[in-house]
């Protein structure tokens, strides 16, 4: 069966949710993620949302974290302020799901400006909740499908392993948090148990490690062994369609040039000059 991609990150994703996982899901990715685990492998893991419903399936893949399309089913609701006091901050939550801008050699996350702070070549979205997320969950799931990976952040969005070693914890992050994997548009990577620097543990189907080597500009570890990446299963994939095929996933870079040009509009920069 063909598949994207996109469809193959997403099936990927889906397994780092194990059966009873709490876990917290975003728009795009994650919350297809999230529904493709609890229809296949883990039916007995909890969905959350920021917004604050708890326990669900969706009716499709929601375009914001308060849509009334993530109430199917739902056990409970509860205000944004509980969703990070009472669950997230008393470590109720297994895993997240974060997409990035920039990534560096630790896990670090820019999400929220590419080029100066005060004078940007582009102004993402911003953070949101993941710098909590990523802070306090026990597991987080790092997505870089339009993103980048860089020597040096243009902007530090969410804290990863930081300076590396035990720096995390030194700055006072709960043991045992942080960045678990990261899944890129060609492979899948790891965070050494140690220096918790990243390092490459598979290529996706027709990669190779040159390929990727090529996206990074440091000098990428490699697993002693390479993991085989296989295809996504065939009923992954008709999750993906069924739950997504009237959703547009847009890379990192359109959602950001579709985010400046509604900045750019309301400063009026796009209006046309009179003659």
């Amino acid at each position: 069966m063909d598949y994207s991609v996109l469809e193959l990150m997403v099936s990927l994703a889906s397994k780092e949710i194990r059966n009873g996982d709490r876990v917290i899901v975003g728009q795009g990715i994650p919350i297809i993620a999230g529904v493709v685990a609890k229809m296949t492998h883990a039916p007995k893991c909890i969905l959350m949302t920021e917004a604050g419903i708890i326990d669900f399936l969706p009716y499709k893949s929601a375009f914001h974290i308060a849509e009334s399309t993530t109430t199917k089913g739902f056990s409970y609701a509860c205000d944004l302020a509980d969703t990070f006091t009472t669950i997230l901050f008393k470590g109720y939550v297994d895993v997240c799901f974060l997409g990035a801008a920039q990534v560096d050699k630790f896990g670090n996350i820019n999400s929220t400006v590419l080029g100066d702070y005060d004078n940007p070549k582009t102004r993402l979205p911003g953070a949101g909740g993941a710098t909590d997320f990523i802070g306090y969950a026990k597991r987080t799931v790092i997505t870089l499908r339009g993103g980048e990976f860089v020597e040096k952040l243009d902007y530090l969005s969410s804290p990863g392993y930081l300076t590396g070693g035990d720096s995390r914890e030194k700055a006072g992050f709960p043991p045992g948090t942080g960045p678990s994997l990261l899944i890129s548009s060609q492979g899948v990577f790891g965070f050494d148990e140690k220096t918790k620097e990243i390092y490459l543990k598979g290529c996706f189907p027709g990669v190779e490690v040159e390929d990727i080597k090529k996206s990074v500009p440091w000098d990428l570890k490699i697993a002693s062994r390479l993991e085989k990446i296989s295809p996504p299963p065939e009923d992954h994939i008709k999750i993906f369609r069924e739950y997504a095929s009237g959703l547009i996933l847009r890379k990192i870079g359109d959602g950001a040039q579709l985010v400046q040009a509604v900045l750019d509009f309301l400063m009026g920069k796009g209006k046309k000059k009179q003659g």
